[in-house]
């Protein structure tokens, strides 16, 4: 849901996905691409894309860190080359 949100409403989405600075970013670009994407059309997707990209890469950040996490508190899986 949250990326149907981010690429919709890239701002909104950010913002939702706890990156604020990142849905500033993406306020200020959506600004700029609005006033070239009326030459250069395929611009006006790049807030989108850029939204997607952050909340995807926020997404695997935090399920990275939970095995970490997980790996620390429980030790390696059996089998796991040392």
């Amino acid at each position: 849901m949250i990326y149907i949100l981010a690429a919709l409403l890239p701002p909104i989405g950010l913002l939702l996905n706890g990156q604020p600075f990142s849905a500033i970013f993406n306020l200020v670009l959506c600004v700029v691409c609005v006033i070239f994407g009326l030459v250069f059309h395929i611009l006006l997707l790049v807030p989108s894309a850029h939204a997607i990209i952050a909340v995807h890469m926020k997404r695997e950040d935090r399920r990275h860190r939970e095995v970490v996490d997980a790996i620390r508190q429980h030790g390696p899986p059996p089998g796991y080359p040392r």
